[in-house]
């Protein structure tokens, strides 16, 4: 009962339960697309990227060649190696963690970690949320899969919104300022207007694309942005000294640094 107080578990389980239960949508839409059983719980447990898989049984139910879906679910995941980077530096997993810990490196693992301050909640949070996802995500993609057509269109569950929904939930008490909303807001037009014209799965990435874009042009205040940041080097980056910080961590910010400009 100790672990449930932790906010970063209660975060880590929420988010798996919506995100896994998404994964009904997802065995049922392999199946009607042509991959059987076996196939669609091989792309979970192995493959286990939600916007690469969708990707990939997209381009197949379209008539895309194998090739054509693997490179498209490619794209969608290169972004995990980017999470690895910055998980890796942040968690320092040692062993065998750094094997589980690559495979459990998706958005709401990530997501999970970055969002706590204190660094074992951020571990708390990041081994929560991607063991909970794997176990929730492959237990429903097999639930989908053996239902089959007769779940009907699963977007009739509302299932398709309840992972957004949970990401909303984790972001939206981070956003600090008028820029970074502005940039949300304006990302969130962009997907919008893409979803009808782009495959599944690539709006995601035009949103990525306009909020680098706005934010390289823009000349907002620098203190504005995500709260809190992350500080994956700890106490022993210049400009820190060891404190009360209540983050638990001893490190306290010298006053006007903005702690993300050199991240």
């Amino acid at each position: 009962m100790k672990l449930l107080a932790s906010p970063a578990v209660r975060v880590g389980i929420s988010i798996s339960i919506a995100t896994g239960l998404y994964g009904v949508s997802f065995g049922a839409l392999a199946v009607t697309s042509g991959l059987n059983f076996w196939q669609a719980m091989a792309l979970s447990l192995l493959l286990f990227s939600g916007g690469s898989q969708f990707a990939f049984i997209g381009v197949v139910a379209g008539g895309g060649s194998g090739i054509a879906a693997m490179s498209a679910a490619t794209l969608l995941g290169m972004r995990n190696g980017i999470y690895g980077m910055q998980l890796n530096a942040l968690l320092r997993p040692t062993g065998w963690r750094k094997y589980i810990g690559a495979q459990l490196t998706i958005d709401e693992s990530t997501a999970t970690s970055t969002g706590q301050a204190d660094p074992a909640e951020q571990r708390r949070g990041f081994w929560t949320a991607g063991v909970g996802v794997y176990v929730l995500w492959n237990l429903f993609t097999a639930v989908g899969a053996l239902a089959g057509s007769g779940l009907g269109d699963p977007k009739q569950w509302g299932l398709d919104g309840a992972a957004v929904a949970a990401f909303l939930a984790l972001l939206w008490p981070r956003l600090k300022g008028r820029e970074p909303i502005a940039i949300a807001a304006v990302c969130a037009v962009a997907t919008v207007v893409a979803v009808p014209f782009v495959p599944a799965g690539v709006p995601i990435l035009v949103a990525a694309v306009v909020a680098a874009l706005v934010g390289w042009f823009s000349h907002g205040r620098r203190d504005e942005g995500l709260e809190p940041d992350v500080e994956p080097y700890g106490a022993h980056r210049p400009g820190h000294h060891q404190g009360g910080d209540s983050h638990g961590a001893g490190v306290q910010r010298k006053e006007g640094t903005d702690p993300g400009a050199d991240a």
